[in-house]
């Protein structure tokens, strides 16, 4: 043993903790230690605070994302619980990605963000990990990455932001932001109100309002037993979030301690509560891509007949928007997701462990008895009786596809019409609002080579607009698919993730307009009504090249990136062996 505080001593059980954690590689161990704390104590720090359990605070602070504008004060209050608790927090910047500020769309950067919070997690001395996510492809790509670094893991979620008012209605984005924008589409409201409406709709910092993306993700994050009890619900600007923010902080130094690795909360069970809930609140599609995603760095794939199954079975209890009437800072109001989960008991794994080091039964029985409140309702008055989700296969998709059948018209899902496809978003824009353009509220809108390849990225230009000589006419709604995605907030008939893509010479590469299409939500079907004869005939005729790129990115994603089914996620960041399917 050496008396050198410099000498690793190969006798410790710490020798591979804190600041000696992932030695820079000079060829000596003992001048590696030596030359980092030379020069961390260049920022002040003694050998008494250098000793402690060390806590990364991953820090998503960005101009360009009003959703994380609270994080300054969340990295105060988590850095106040990691002191409380006997740690010491260092936080790092990571990438930074917003759904209106990402090009062409978050999803296409939502990967690079898992491998630079991979990486940065693994080269730097850290015994666990606080990752502060919140905007939509941020959460996932801070678990993606959480995941397969191995560490000791927390997430802490910004919060929503609060609702606006406009001329006396409540309003919070997004959906209201859709709603808006069709009016003004459809001629119903004038070019004034709709800026009027535009300085209400997001009324503070924080994550939009309702059960989007971001919404479902912090439900999710909570139900995979990644935050800390009741870490999903509190907006943004609350002191309920601060202290979220302090217990996290104070809760990462314990798992340090206790070395309770994301492996160990991760698993089949805490998936398959996170696909109850994600069913229950009527959660954004994309939320399924995600945990594809999630799952795929566990080794586990995710079975989407079985999700089918399990949507079958769980309702939906939670009433906010787009499948109902409420905002997140109601859903806090009404008891977060100990109320859900509460109602949720009996379909629920209560074994699973979570990042309190306590099981999810647990932490439903510490959060007590609940009260009154119209948020969350019981299972026999669900708002919907099915899942949220519903998913569809055929012809069209021999890889499924998923509809949103809580937020779709119900006259409409059991339909069948004409095609009228748009080639790309180009196309789309080009075209669809056209007074020229062939289309009646019967027809079915396809929109292809907008999936994970043909965008690239898989945008959110699932949600084809109503062609504006419709949304003039009164239609709210029509029968649209696309290999794309939709924003959790967006609402409407609408068949998305159509695996697989047309980019890569899926059917839906071979859709003419004029062909018939039907579409069962009852018997989970969508079918292009040719005959299979007639879809290999078309497939010879017309090669289908798939995307390249020349350097640099771009190159990557389309040489690696996976379909909707794999999570959209790189090939090669896959856990390398597959261990199971969820949900079982």
């Amino acid at each position: 043993m050496s008396d050198s505080p410099f000498e690793p001593d190969d006798s410790a059980t710490d020798n591979n903790a804190g600041m000696r954690k992932g030695l820079t590689s000079y060829g000596d161990r003992g001048f590696s230690l030596f030359l980092r704390k030379a020069f961390i104590k260049g920022a002040g720090y003694t050998d008494a605070a250098l000793e402690r359990p060390v806590v990364g605070i991953a820090n998503t602070g960005s101009a360009y994302n009003p959703c994380h504008g609270n994080t300054p004060q969340l990295i105060e209050a988590v850095k106040r619980g990691v002191m409380l608790a006997g740690g010491l927090a260092m936080d790092f910047p990571t990438i930074s990605v917003h759904e209106s500020f990402a090009a062409p769309t978050s999803m296409y950067l939502r990967n690079l963000m898992s491998m630079d919070t991979e990486e940065m997690v693994r080269a730097q001395p850290m015994d666990a990990v606080v990752l502060i996510g919140g905007c939509d492809k941020t959460v996932p790509a801070q678990l993606m990455g959480a995941a397969s670094a191995g560490l000791p893991a927390i997430q802490l979620i910004t919060g929503s932001m609060l609702t606006g008012s406009h001329r006396g209605e409540r309003v919070g984005a997004c959906t209201d932001c859709r709603r808006y924008w069709g009016k003004y589409r459809a001629g119903e409201i004038d070019a004034e109100e709709t800026a009027d409406v535009n300085n209400q709709l997001v009324a503070s910092v924080g994550t939009c309002s309702v059960m989007g993306t971001a919404s479902t993700m912090a439900c999710i994050a909570e139900a995979l037993g990644m935050t800390m009890p009741g870490g999903a619900a509190p907006p943004a600007v609350t002191a309920d979030r601060i202290r979220i923010a302090e217990q996290t902080g104070a809760q990462a130094v314990r798992i340090a301690r206790d070395r309770l690795s994301i492996d160990k909360v991760l698993t089949p069970a805490a998936f398959e509560n996170a696909m109850r809930v994600l069913l229950a609140i009527g959660g954004s599609t994309n939320g399924i891509v995600h945990l594809a995603a999630i799952a795929g760095r566990m080794g586990l794939d995710v079975d989407l007949h079985a999700l089918d199954r399990m949507g079958r079975e769980t309702p939906v209890l939670l009433d906010l928007k787009p499948s109902g009437q409420h905002y997140m800072e109601d859903f806090h109001a009404a008891g977060g997701m100990a109320t859900l989960l509460r109602e949720l008991k009996p379909l629920l794994h209560l074994d699973a462990l979570t990042v309190t080091g306590r099981t999810l039964g647990e932490e439903i029985e510490r959060a007590g008895p609940g009260f009154k409140q119209d948020v969350v309702r019981p299972a026999a008055r669900p708002i919907y009786p099915q899942g949220g989700i519903a998913v569809l296969w055929g012809n069209l998709a021999p890889g499924g596809a998923i509809i949103k059948q809580s937020a779709a018209d119900a006259q409409l899902m059991e339909h069948e019409g004409r095609a009228v496809v748009f080639e790309n978003a180009e196309d789309l824009v080009a075209r669809i609002d056209s007074d020229a353009l062939d289309v009646t509220a019967e027809d079915v809108l396809v929109l292809r080579n907008i999936g994970p390849k043909g965008a690239p990225g898989m945008p959110e230009a699932g949600y084809i607009p109503i062609p504006r000589k419709l949304a003039r006419a009164g239609v709210k709604d029509i029968v649209r698919i696309s290999d794309g995605r939709m924003s959790g907030t967006a609402f409407g008939t609408i068949v998305l993730h159509v695996t697989p893509e047309s980019a890569i010479g899926g059917p839906l590469a071979h859709v003419r307009s004029g062909d018939r299409i039907r579409l069962s939500v009852a018997h989970r079907e969508i079918a292009l009504l040719v005959s299979d004869d007639e879809l290999a005939r078309r497939a010879r005729e017309t090669g289908v090249p798939e995307p390249t790129a020349e350097r640099g990115y771009r190159k990557l994603f389309l040489q690696t990136v996976t379909q909707a089914d794999k999570g959209v996620d790189f090939d090669f960041l896959r856990a390398p062996n597959t261990v199971g399917k969820v949900p079982r």
